[in-house]
């Protein structure tokens, strides 16, 4: 059986070949076994040139996604540094504002301190020129208890009356000197910001308030309220 097989097949050989050769190529390169790899030229170039544009196009895809990362990174980071130098920009101008307001804070402690200085100046003598001023009226009170006529007829009590109002006057200027005035507002109306009323009296010839008395004289330092003065002043008729 096997024997007749490998005959069969022996004879069918040589017609096989005659009709390969008669065959036109086409249809040889058609009917060629299976080998894994087509030779159709006619199907193979479009597809490789499809290939090509296919990497080419992914290519440059590649190449503007490139493009545009580098686009968005040089953005961002100019992004940053702009929003870095606005806060440089926000802080310096805070620093100016508190360098402005340290300035001005200073020149008003200056001034503040140089008016402090005065004042404590002005003012220093204060409490020593109140103990001064009890000697004052004990000289005016002294002077003003000697009568006119003792004067004239006791020499020795006319040289210490001398003698006294002299020191006083002399206690007196030195006082104007460091800024002590006195307050003599005989004849004035009533201030109360500087006089200080003891008594009225009701006078007919003179207008109701007027200063008629000075009991005790007032003081001033540096245009300042020392002493008020104690007067006496004019009440009115009708009252």
């Amino acid at each position: 059986m096997q024997r007749a097989i490998y005959n069969s097949l022996v004879k069918s050989v040589p017609r096989a070949a005659v009709s390969l050769r008669a065959a036109p190529r086409s249809s040889v390169l058609a009917f060629q076994p299976f080998t894994g790899v087509r030779f159709n030229s006619t199907k193979a170039e479009p597809e490789v040139k499809a290939t090509e544009k296919e990497a080419a196009a992914e290519t440059g895809a590649n190449e503007n996604a490139s493009e545009a990362t580098e686009a968005a990174e040089e953005k961002s980071q100019e992004t940053i540094l702009q929003e870095k130098l606005a806060e440089k920009d926000k802080a310096l101008a805070e620093m100016k504002n508190h360098y402005a307001q340290a300035i001005a804070d200073f020149r008003n402690l200056q001034q503040i301190t140089t008016q402090e200085v005065k004042k404590a100046k002005d003012f220093a003598l204060q409490k020593f020129a109140k103990d001064l001023l009890e000697s004052l009226d004990n000289f005016t009170l002294a002077l003003g208890s000697v009568q006119e006529e003792t004067l004239k007829a006791n020499e020795e009590v006319k040289n210490l009356f001398d003698g006294v109002s002299m020191t006083r006057n002399v206690l007196e200027k030195t006082l104007e000197r460091h800024g002590i005035e006195k307050i003599d507002p005989m004849g004035e109306q009533f201030d109360p910001n500087q006089h200080e009323a003891t008594f009225e009296v009701p006078q007919a010839d003179k207008e109701p308030g007027t200063v008629f008395h000075v009991q005790q004289l007032g003081y001033t330092l540096n245009k300042r309220v020392l002493r008020p003065a104690k007067v006496g002043l004019v009440k009115d008729v009708e009252n």
